[in-house]
C-alpha cells in the first residue's frame, strides 16, 4: 500500500577460511519508524475513508419478535435484552453472509474516492470476524460461515491500493471479565461510573491486548487502529496510554484515534486539555462549526443506524453527502462514511447508489479534495474553500443569480477557471475579486473554481 516504509538490510559478511567457504547471505526486513508528521501524512492527504460497521448483529437488523430497538441496530444486544445464551444461539449462530465479496466492496469505496476502510474486527458483542486462536468466539467457530473475513478484506485492499485499517471495541458484552455481569443493561457502565468489573485489568492483559496483537501481526500493515468504548470506568487513562505503546510497538507506523485513552469530550470527538495518547480526534454524527488546528476525522452515518437497518429510511440525500465532505474537508479534517452492510454480506441499494454519485463528483473534482489544506479565510456564504501552496479552490453550493462570485477580498487572483474546465479562463472584473460565472452551475451540488494566486 504502501504508508509503512519498509527497508530490506542485505547483510553480507564474507569470510575467508581455509577452504575458502562464504558465509551465507542474511537478510533481514525491518521497519522504518516514520517521524510523526511522516506516519501521518498518507491519512492526512486521503481525506475521505469508508467506516464498515459488520457483525452478526446483520441478521435481525435491529428488530426482535417485531420489536424495533432504538438508535443503532449494532446495539441491538443491549437494546432489545439478549441474553448471551440467546445471542450466541439467534443472532451468531445465523450468521452466514455468503453474498460477501471483499473485492466488490473494495471496489465500491474505491469508486467513491475513498482511500481507505475501516472494518469492525469486533464490535461491542464480542463476536470477532477474523480467525482468532485467543477465543472461539469469532467467525471460524461460532458461526456457520467460517471465513476469515479481516484476512480477505485486508488481502482485497491491498490489491486495490486502498488503506485497510480496523475498528475495536473496548467493551465486550460477552467476555465475563468484561462487562457480561452487567445483564439485560450491558451498557450500564457507561452511564453510571460506579459500575466496574474488578476483573477488567485481566480482561485488558489476557484478552484485548493479545487479540490487538493477532490483528496487527497477522495482516499486513494496518493504517488505523480505530478504537471505541473508553466511556466505561473499568478503562483506565494508564491503559490507554500503555494499549498506544504497545501498538506502535508492533506497527510503528500505525495511526491510532483518541479513543484509545480517556480524553475525549462526548460527540464533539476531541480532547480536553491534558495529556492524553491518540493522533486524532474523533468528532461523531457532526461537524465542527469551525476549523481545528489539529488532526481530526469526522465519522457519520448515511441514515441514523451504524449497523443495517432496514426500517430506518431516513437516508441522508447524496448531495448532502457530498457537500458534508467537502465542509469537513475545508475545515482541515477526514470524512469516514459509514456502511452497514446486510447479513447476506450485500451493501443497501440506498448505499450503493450514494456512492456512486460522491464517485462522480470525486472524479470531477479530486483535485480540490486530495491532498489539500483547510481554508485559509473565512466560509463564505455560497460555499467553501480548500487550498494549496498557489492555489485556492472556490467550491460553490449556492451558484450567485447575477452570475458574480465575491471571494475573500484578501485573495490575490492572477487566473480562475472551472476546475472541470481548465483551459476555459473565467473573467476577473479589474481591481476586484469577483469572478464572473457561466449563467448555469456545471455542478448543481458543488462546482468547484480554481483560482491559481497571484505572488
Amino acid at each position: 500500500m504502501n504508508k509503512v516504509t519498509t527497508l530490506l538490510l542485505a547483510l553480507s559478511l564474507i569470510a575467508i577460511v581455509s577452504c575458502n567457504e562464504k558465509v551465507p547471505v542474511e537478510v533481514e526486513e525491518q521497519t522504518v519508524a516514520l517521524d510523526d508528521d511522516e506516519r501521518m501524512a498518507w491519512w492526512r492527504n486521503a481525506k475521505f475513508g469508508m467506516f464498515i460497521h459488520w457483525g452478526a448483529y446483520s441478521i435481525p437488523g435491529g428488530e426482535r419478535n417485531g420489536e424495533v430497538c432504538g438508535g443503532g441496530a449494532e446495539w441491538i444486544m443491549d437494546k432489545l435484552d439478549y441474553t448471551i445464551e440467546d445471542y450466541e444461539n439467534e443472532v451468531v449462530a445465523k450468521f452466514n453472509p455468503v453474498q460477501f465479496d471483499a473485492d466488490k466492496w473494495v471496489a465500491m469505496a474505491k469508486d467513491a474516492g475513498m482511500k481507505y476502510i475501516v472494518l469492525t474486527s469486533k464490535h461491542h458483542d464480542g463476536f470477532c470476524l477474523w480467525n482468532s486462536k485467543i477465543t472461539d468466539y469469532d467467525v471460524m467457530d461460532a458461526s456457520p460461515f467460517k471465513r476469515d473475513i479481516i484476512k480477505e478484506l485486508a488481502e482485497a485492499c491491498k490489491k486495490e491500493d486502498i488503506v485497510f485499517c480496523f475498528y475495536h471495541s473496548i467493551v465486550d458484552w460477552h467476555h465475563p471479565q468484561a462487562q457480561a455481569p452487567l445483564y439485560p443493561n450491558y451498557n450500564a457502565g457507561q452511564k453510571d461510573q460506579t459500575i466496574v468489573n474488578p476483573e477488567f485489568p485481566k480482561y485488558f492483559e489476557n484478552y484485548l491486548k493479545p487479540q490487538v496483537t493477532e490483528l496487527l501481526t497477522n495482516y499486513g500493515d494496518i493504517g488505523v487502529v480505530w478504537f471505541d468504548g473508553d466511556w466505561i470506568a473499568d478503562y483506565t487513562t494508564e491503559m490507554g496510554k500503555e494499549l498506544y505503546s504497545y501498538i506502535r510497538e508492533i506497527q510503528p507506523n500505525t495511526i491510532i484515534n483518541n479513543r484509545v485513552d480517556k480524553g475525549r469530550m462526548g460527540m464533539e470527538g476531541m480532547d480536553r486539555e491534558g495529556n492524553f495518547a491518540g493522533d486524532f480526534g474523533t468528532p461523531e454524527q457532526e461537524i465542527p462549526a469551525t476549523g481545528i488546528d489539529s488532526d481530526w476525522e469526522s465519522c457519520m452515518t448515511m441514515n441514523g443506524s451504524w449497523g443495517y437497518k432496514p426500517s430506518d429510511t431516513k437516508w441522508k440525500s447524496s448531495e448532502r453527502l457530498i457537500q458534508n465532505l467537502v465542509d469537513i474537508v475545508s475545515k482541515g479534517g477526514n470524512f469516514l462514511l459509514n456502511i452497514g452492510p446486510d447479513g447476506q454480506g450485500l451493501f443497501p441499494p440506498e448505499s450503493v447508489e450514494r456512492l456512486a454519485a460522491m464517485g462522480v463528483w470525486t472524479r470531477a473534482n479530486g483535485e480540490a479534495i486530495y491532498g489539500v489544506k483547510a481554508s485559509p479565510y473565512d466560509r463564505p456564504e455560497w460555499g467553501r474553500y480548500t487550498s494549496k501552496p498557489g492555489v485556492l479552490y472556490a467550491h460553490v453550493f449556492d451558484w450567485p443569480e447575477d452570475g458574480k462570485l465575491e471571494v475573500n477580498p484578501e485573495v490575490k487572483i492572477k487566473t480562475a477557471s472551472l476546475l472541470v474546465s481548465p483551459s476555459d479562463q473565467l473573467e476577473v472584473e479589474p481591481g476586484s475579486t469577483t469572478i464572473s460565472l457561466p449563467e448555469v452551475a456545471p455542478d448543481t451540488v458543488a462546482t468547484v473554481i480554481r483560482i491559481e494566486l497571484a505572488e
